[in-house]
């Protein structure tokens, strides 16, 4: 899979709306490498849904439903 990655403004942004008044790079770097493995991660359980419902490259609305509902 090609690394996209997210925008380190935004996701300082994120830290700094959540509350912190102060973020390191370092924190910001973290984090973005955790969401990447987070949505690498559901993007593949969405994928797999859509295999099984027969489609084999298109991952719809609801095959994410299902990833954030964890219905199985």
């Amino acid at each position: 899979m090609a690394k996209r990655g997210f925008s380190l403004y935004d996701i300082e942004q994120f830290m700094r709306e959540a509350g912190a008044e102060q973020v390191t790079e370092d924190a910001v770097e973290d984090l973005e490498r955790e969401l990447e493995r987070i949505t690498e991660k559901l993007a593949e359980r969405a994928l797999k849904y859509a295999k099984h419902a027969g489609r084999s490259k298109l991952i719809r609305r609801s095959d994410v439903a299902l990833v954030e509902h964890g219905i199985v």
